[in-house]
């Protein structure tokens, strides 16, 4: 499967930050996401005062590859860059082994 990191660095970032950011993706950045055509899912982590990230598995290499051509052109001006006031400072390709869904079964939503 294929996957793509994006992360940004909240070193330094403002204060509230996170709670900027989780409302940006429950109100805007989770429906933009559900149902994207070559996309199997994507989740949104962070780490507070140290990084937010997107997760992000593809159907296909070329589905990976265009959103992630797409995606660096206009990094610098992404919402998630205008929240953190940066840049990310990884945008990765990666594989993914497995995917589990636990008995508790999987759960699409903005916030928990």
């Amino acid at each position: 499967m294929n996957g793509l990191t994006v992360r940004w660095s909240l070193e330094g970032a403002a204060p509230g930050v996170e709670d900027e950011l989780a409302a940006y993706v429950e109100s805007t950045s989770h429906a933009r996401f559900t149902g994207m055509p070559g996309l199997r899912y994507k989740t949104w982590r962070t780490r507070s005062g140290e990084w937010f990230e997107g997760c992000y598995v593809f159907a296909d290499d070329a589905a990976r590859a265009e959103f992630q051509e797409t995606f660096t052109e206009s990094a610098a001006e992404s919402p998630g860059s205008r929240i953190i006031g940066t840049s990310p400072v990884l945008i990765e390709p990666c594989d993914i082994v497995a995917v589990a869904e636990g008995a508790e079964g999987f759960e699409p939503m903005a916030r928990g």
